[in-house]
């Protein structure tokens, strides 16, 4: 999907991609940008750039493009240069604040194909330079340091902060995330990853707490964290707080289209409180191990074909925020002016509250391989799917699973039908079974066609369909594994019927190796997938080996000819963990 814009794993050509908040104060970083920045503080040193006084000559038009949630902070301080006649060289500055989405100026910059008419670019995350910074061939950005900062956290809507202990209960991100995975009970809400640093943020933050907790199963439950917000979530941080229950009455709080929790910046939390009234305001959960921070970094654009007037001038604008004016300006549209030491006054508005850690160390910001990976796993868990499902059917699947009074093929089937449930009617499934001359000579057999869930079939969907057809699976009597004609069969059909703009992939499950003397061998098979395969149009397999008698090498050698992963399970129960995971590896490797 083409809004799904990964950043890319290089350097940036910005000077420090990611500089650190912690520790130091908006003052402190603007002073030292302008030492950096072509001997402006010199400059300011020498008079050069007035502080005040009359104009002395034409003001300097200074076109600013802002992130829209700081945009009118900017515009307060724009009208303060003018009524105060603050200039740079004697010229008066006419700031001009514009709001737009920062992933669109990000986007426009990078490609280089928009009409990039301004000086100053403020979005609301250093994140958006980094992926301008890489690759940009019109347009060059330069980060010249950081007005502000904003924690992101999760608010709530007041009955599900109380029902949830706040204040005084604490939760990490992986903890809030899983309660809104129990059925209703907290519907959780977030703007795409993929067009808010908010979001993005957020979601990898989860990923990495929950990775460092559970290991491998983490990478598992961010997936499934990703899928189940994808139901809940908005374009933009602008929209997202429409989406919260408006009162508190039955009707607003029980519609299942209003969220009772959203993942939110302090500021935008500040923001909503501010209009709200007391009974819609949002309590703020700031999660224990650790927020993430937007540090909307004052960004110079095309800034080598600045002339020196406007280069100072852009620089003296900054400077603003690093007086008490500004800082005043700042702090009363909701942002921190000094990361390490927030205003209990500003918490308090925004709905945090001790012992909230709404005062403790920023996280680390992810690194870009994070990024990279997060918004991968994020465009591939939600977009919508094209998967061909193709199920082992043979004897062997009669046998027991040790420790449960079920054969793997009931296990396996319970395990498709929870998978089932967490795609969405624009998800497109089918299904084969195979063991050996199911269909005459042929192995397989094609139950379902992989179609849309949602589409209506006599009374019911296809979903309905496929449901009956998972349920109705049995192993075949005296059948045997015909692996690899099957897998070539439907790799074939799979890639004929590529679906642009979906994530297509093709899922095996066998639990033993090829038992058909009369198939193609395994490097005949390998060959043809590889040759298939086309990276523009990417099919991978994923390929799931089930219990032990299952060759685990050669699900894994069948599924990299096609840039898919091969798996093996004990118990087929974990058979919907692993797609899940296999869903994310292919999403980070695409990415």
């Amino acid at each position: 999907m083409g809004r799904h814009s990964l950043p890319d794993d290089h350097e940036s050509a910005a000077s420090d991609p990611r500089p650190r908040a912690r520790g130091r104060s908006v003052a402190i970083a603007t002073a030292l940008v302008l030492v950096v920045a072509g001997g402006a503080a010199a400059a300011v040193r020498s008079g050069l750039l007035t502080f005040g006084g009359s104009c002395g000559d034409e003001a300097l038009r200074l076109d600013v493009v802002a992130s829209p949630d700081v945009t009118p902070a900017l515009r307060e301080a724009a009208d303060e240069v003018r009524e105060k006649e603050i200039t740079s060289d004697g010229h008066c500055i006419d700031v001009r604040v514009t709001a737009r989405d920062s992933y669109k100026v990000a986007g426009e910059l990078r490609s280089g194909k928009g009409d990039a008419r301004y000086d100053v670019w403020v979005p609301d995350s250093e994140l958006w330079v980094q992926r301008v910074g890489i690759g940009a061939e019109r347009s060059k950005v330069s980060s010249a340091g950081h007005i502000a900062a904003s924690p992101v956290g999760i608010g709530m809507v007041p009955s599900a902060a109380e029902a949830m202990g706040w204040p005084k209960k604490t939760y990490d991100w992986p903890k809030l995330a899983g309660a809104a995975m129990k059925g209703d009970k907290l519907r959780l809400g977030a703007a795409d990853p993929a067009r808010s640093a908010t979001g993005l943020l957020a979601l990898a933050k989860l990923g990495a707490s929950a990775k460092k907790q559970s290991g491998k199963e983490g990478s598992t439950q961010a997936a499934a964290v990703a899928k189940a917000l994808s139901a809940r979530t908005t374009d933009t941080d602008g929209r997202l707080l429409e989406t919260l229950a408006r009162d508190d009455s039955g009707a607003e709080q029980g519609n299942p289209r209003r969220n009772q929790a959203v993942i939110v910046s302090e500021q935008a939390a500040y923001a909503h409180n501010a209009s709200a009234g007391e009974e819609n305001a949002l309590d703020l959960f700031y999660p224990k191990d650790g927020s993430p921070r937007l540090d909307y970094p004052y960004t110079l654009v095309d800034d080598g074909r600045m002339s020196t007037d406007m280069s100072r001038a852009a620089l003296r604008f900054m400077t603003m925020f690093s007086d008490a004016d500004g800082r005043r300006i700042l702090t009363e549209h909701g942002f921190r002016t000094d990361p390490d030491e927030p205003s209990d006054k500003l918490v308090t508005a925004a709905g945090g509250r001790t012992p909230q850690p709404y005062a403790g160390e920023a996280t680390d910001p992810p690194s870009d391989k994070q990024l990279q990976e997060t918004l991968g796993m994020w465009t591939i868990t939600v977009q919508s799917a094209r998967l061909s499902t193709v199920v082992d059917a043979s004897e062997s699947m009669r046998q027991l699973v040790p420790g449960r009074d079920q054969s793997r093929m009931e296990v396996t089937k319970s395990s498709l039908l929870q998978a089932l449930a967490g795609f969405t009617d624009d998800d497109q499934i089918g299904l084969w079974e195979f063991a050996t001359r199911l269909d005459g000579d042929r192995d397989y057999r094609k139950l379902e066609p992989t179609e849309r869930l949602g589409d209506r079939k006599g009374d019911g969907t296809h979903r309905d369909e496929l449901s009956e057809a998972f349920g109705a699976l049995q192993p075949v009597p005296g059948g045997a594994t015909g692996l690899y004609d099957t897998t070539l069969a439907a790799y074939r059909e799979a890639r004929s019927t590529y679906a642009s703009g979906k994530f297509n992939a093709l899922v095996i499950l066998t639990d033993g190796a090829n038992q058909d003397p009369g198939s193609i061998s395994r490097s005949s098979l390998i060959s043809q997938l590889e040759e298939l395969s086309d990276p523009a149009k990417p099919v991978p397999i994923i390929a799931i080996a089930v219990g032990p008698e299952a060759d685990k090498d050669e699900v894994q050698q069948i599924a990299a000819a096609t840039g898919g992963s091969g798996h093996q399970v004990d118990d087929p129960a974990q058979i919907h963990a692993v797609i899940l995971k296999a869903i994310m590896e292919a999403g980070s490797n695409q990415g």
